[in-house]
């Protein structure tokens, strides 16, 4: 076990590949995706790979994707094309032990999140959701609401969030006058996140 624990965590590189892959435990990814996804060097994504192979926590895989095509006599065609690439390997013995582990770590950034977010613009509201609250029950994974963002700003910040997660987030903004108006007509998307697990992390609105 020592072994494999130390293969595991030897460099800061090497956690944002494991997120990456625990995160996403039903996708398939290729060296040049690694390395971009979790913005390290190549050759770098390439040598921590090769030591969670080794360690036994991922693995080479095949899996099909189906696409559904429509053909100009106006039949339907499934398509299946093969494709290949690295994923979890969920026999790996200590898989649910790092997956907790992982998730409950990047909660721990929470308020270095918010405080970044908080930088875009003048923030009213952040609404955590989603990947935040480990639910898949929300449409998004932060509701946003604030005036005078700076959207290149937002961007970048979400891109960095994305990379301490491990993980693609999904997110809604809003200006002030239009969230509360859409708030108040009862706006069915705003009231379903609202009404899944949900943590109001800044909140300067009455609502």
């Amino acid at each position: 076990m020592k072994d494999v624990l130390e293969k595991l965590f030897g460099s800061p590189a090497r956690v944002k590949v494991i997120r990456l892959f625990l995160q996403n435990p039903s996708d398939l990814f290729i060296p040049t995706e690694i390395s971009r996804r979790c913005k390290i060097n190549s050759n770098v994504a390439r040598r921590e790979i090769s030591v969670l192979i080794r360690a036994g926590l991922i693995k080479q895989k095949k899996s099909f994707l189906e696409t559904i095509l429509k053909l100009k006599n106006g039949k339907i065609k499934n398509k299946k094309k093969k494709i290949q690439g690295l994923g979890i390997n969920e026999f790996f013995p200590f898989i649910n032990p790092l997956r907790s582990l992982f998730i409950e770590s990047a909660s721990f950034n929470k308020e270095k999140i918010i405080k970044s977010l908080k930088s875009a613009g003048d923030m009213k509201m952040i609404v955590l959701s989603g990947i935040f609250m480990q639910s898949n029950d929300s449409s998004v994974d932060l509701l946003l609401v604030g005036d005078r963002i700076q959207k290149n700003k937002l961007e970048r910040i979400l891109k960095r969030i994305e990379i301490e997660m491990g993980k693609e987030v999904s997110f809604a903004l809003f200006d002030t006058k239009d969230f509360l108006y859409r708030f108040s007509m009862h706006d069915k998307f705003i009231h379903d996140i609202l009404n899944s697990p949900h943590e109001k992390a800044c909140c300067k609105l009455e609502i």
